[in-house]
């Protein structure tokens, strides 16, 4: 499979695991998982189509690690970045003393005022080094990366998870643990 294909597909999963399995009629459970074969007949009706040998190789070689599978590959997820209401179970965990946040420059103002929310997502993400913040807030402009004091915030009592493919996530980051 070339690369133009194989990112097709991971996009194609990213809508629909992460924000829109309606879109074609599919199930996830109340953790995200999906039936491998209900999403591959589902997906066929689209005219997209992958076998599961295809399917694996999309998920084995994400640079992002977006998605995973149950142990025996029956079942599929995305790792994090929901727009739906789904609980991954993750387990509260004690971050680093600092994680970075990537942004555009054109939203830094807004953000040193009022912090970084979620908005339409489950959690706010972080990253554990800058060269991944980078490339995240490339994404929407020129990049910004933010350092925040993790460490403090959870000494303050706020939890702290962390998504199965190394993603750090939070529910709000207030101003005052953001540095520049």
């Amino acid at each position: 499979m070339n690369e133009i294909e194989k990112k097709k597909i991971s996009k194609f999963l990213s809508l629909i695991l992460r924000h829109q399995p309606e879109s074609i009629g599919l199930s996830l459970d109340e953790n995200g998982w999906a039936d491998v074969e209900e999403l591959r007949g589902k997906s066929a009706k689209k005219r997209i189509y992958f076998t599961p040998e295809e399917l694996d190789e999309v998920v084995e070689t994400n640079n992002k690690k977006r998605f995973a599978f149950n142990e025996d590959k029956t079942m599929i997820r995305a790792s994090q970045g929901h727009s739906i209401d789904i609980d991954l179970a993750l387990e509260t965990k004690q971050p680093p003393e600092f994680l970075y946040h990537g942004t555009a420059e054109s939203n830094i103002s807004s953000i040193l005022e009022k912090g970084i929310e979620k908005r339409t997502r489950q959690h706010v993400h972080l990253s554990a080094d800058k060269e991944t913040a980078a490339k995240v807030g490339m994404r929407h402009g020129k990049p910004v990366i933010l350092t925040i004091r993790t460490g403090t915030m959870h000494q303050d009592g706020l939890s702290f998870y962390q998504s199965a493919n190394g993603v750090w996530l939070t529910d709000f980051v207030d101003a005052k643990y953001i540095s520049k």
